[in-house]
């Protein structure tokens, strides 16, 4: 079995941690966090792993999972290839959805073979994560070697792979941030502008539970196109401008981006 670390063991690495451990994929051996206790409690998580101080007190492995945060990983790399600690060539990957294998490229100068993987998931919390990743989807991008045991191990553990190229990644993630991201934002505000306007909170949190659900089920049946509803979906171009005015009035930022969405659903209503 192949031996694995982990650096930047938070909601991801903990999540892939544990299931590459537990199906027998990789054996981890180094765990590292913010904190030598963070790295502690996430070896607990994995259930298996050495929680470690640095980079440098990392034991030599095959495969460095590197789930860090975007602004962390080329550093992180550079910092590894300094090191060299496996003293052989390995196989890295990090998990960011925006960015390419090239931030491991100074791996790569010393004979790595590098990689990207990001699920295609919303780790809110590792042990629901764990539950969910069963039929996520998993984009990858790199060298072919590293790629072609990367999709034996996602696979392995439920992921669905597919490869996407370097160029596409900023478009890629961004398709997952509207889908995900926004989705709190946009009912977040709806819940302001109901309070604002009188409603009971009792009903407004009535709302979260019904009205959303109930949105997620039409596009899941019917598809975004024929889920649509609403002024800008029915021609009621008075209305819109009316809404995006008294909102502009409200919170400037809500009232374009109520403008923007408007144009968008009546492009959305045209498509053949």
């Amino acid at each position: 079995m192949k031996t694995l670390n982990v650096i930047g063991a938070g909601r991801v690495g903990k999540t892939l941690g544990r299931l590459f451990q537990a199906a027998g994929i990789f054996q981890v051996q180094g765990v590292l966090a913010r904190s030598e206790a963070s790295a502690q409690q996430a070896a607990q998580f994995i259930g298996a792993g050495q929680a470690c101080q640095n980079l440098a007190s990392l034991p030599p492995a095959d495969v460095w999972l590197l789930a860090l945060p975007d602004a962390h990983i080329a550093a992180v790399a550079l910092e590894l290839a300094v090191l060299d600690v496996s003293n052989r060539p390995a196989l890295a990957f990090h998990c960011s959805g925006a960015l390419g294998s090239d931030q491991l490229a100074p791996l790569a100068e010393h004979g790595w073979q590098v990689a990207s993987a990001h699920p295609l998931l919303s780790f809110a919390r590792p042990e629901l994560a764990l539950a969910q990743f069963a039929g996520t989807p998993c984009a990858l991008e790199g060298d072919a070697p590293a790629l072609h045991l990367l999709e034996w191990a996602l696979t392995q553990i439920g992921g669905q792979c597919f490869a996407v190229a370097a160029q596409d990644k900023l478009l890629y993630h961004a398709a997952a941030v509207f889908a995900t991201n926004f989705l709190p934002v946009l009912q977040d505000l709806a819940e302001q502008l109901w309070q604002h306007s009188g409603m009971p909170t009792v009903l407004i949190q009535h709302m979260r539970a019904t009205l959303l659900h109930n949105a997620v089920n039409n596009i899941v049946a019917l598809g975004p196109k024929a889920a649509l509803t609403g002024p800008a979906a029915r021609g009621d171009l008075a209305l819109v401008a009316a809404q995006a005015q008294a909102l502009d009035q409200w919170d400037t930022q809500a009232g374009a981006a109520y403008q923007a969405l408007s144009q968008l659903a009546v492009k959305l209503s045209h498509t053949p």
